[in-house]
């Protein structure tokens, strides 16, 4: 048996943070992230303004995210990034495996939809998510204009989309609160669904 569950953020919202926290604490436990299948610059489109479309489906390898996580789901004791159990696991946990997907761009895409356990939605406001997006580094960097240009405004637009389909079940997470505040949160959580499955 496995549970499956998706964590998706604004940009620096937390997600990869948090799943990685996540998998150190739950028994046979993997992390799929989404960052792992962009496109090379080269093949990301870019718009009149000269900004490079990263934040759109069409600038990542979706096909193959698909593929890994249908390989993952057919033999998760094969992965290679499994966490091992921990010695005071619970007997009743010991045969289900945990599969935490993660990225920024996952809930609007079909193919995926059906496979969720749980959904979550780390959100930032404005001010707090360009102050974090300035302290990173990205390859290739940020242009000037670019959180305001095109980060943002896709960001509302896919929340938005999100927020309209009434049949998409998701659960929203403050991404300003501590991370052990959310950690506790989510945990409790994915023990309660661990639960149901061996009732």
């Amino acid at each position: 048996e496995f549970l499956t569950m998706l964590f998706n953020s604004v940009t620096n919202g937390g997600k990869t943070t948090l799943a990685e926290k996540l998998k150190n604490m739950l028994p046979n436990c993997d992390i799929i992230s989404q960052d792992d299948f962009f496109k090379p610059e080269s093949e990301v489109e870019t718009d009149e303004r000269g900004f490079k479309l990263y934040d759109v489906l069409d600038a990542l390898y979706m096909d193959e995210m698909v593929k890994s996580i249908h390989n993952w789901m057919k033999s998760p004791a094969s992965s290679g990034g499994l966490t091992e159990e921990p010695q005071n696991t619970c007997d009743n946990l010991k045969n289900i495996y945990i599969l935490i997907v993660e990225g920024f761009l996952l809930y609007n895409y079909e193919p995926l939809n059906k496979l969720w356990n749980r959904r979550y939605f780390l959100t930032l406001p404005y001010e707090e998510c360009k102050r974090r997006r300035s302290t990173r580094v990205y390859q290739p960097a940020d242009t000037p204009g670019y959180f305001d240009g095109h980060v943002w405004p896709m960001y509302l637009k896919y929340k938005n989309e999100l927020e309209e389909n009434a049949s998409m079940q998701v659960d929203y997470l403050d991404g300003t609160k501590s991370q052990e505040e959310l950690l506790s949160y989510v945990y409790s959580d994915i023990i309660q669904e661990l639960n149901k499955l061996r009732e």
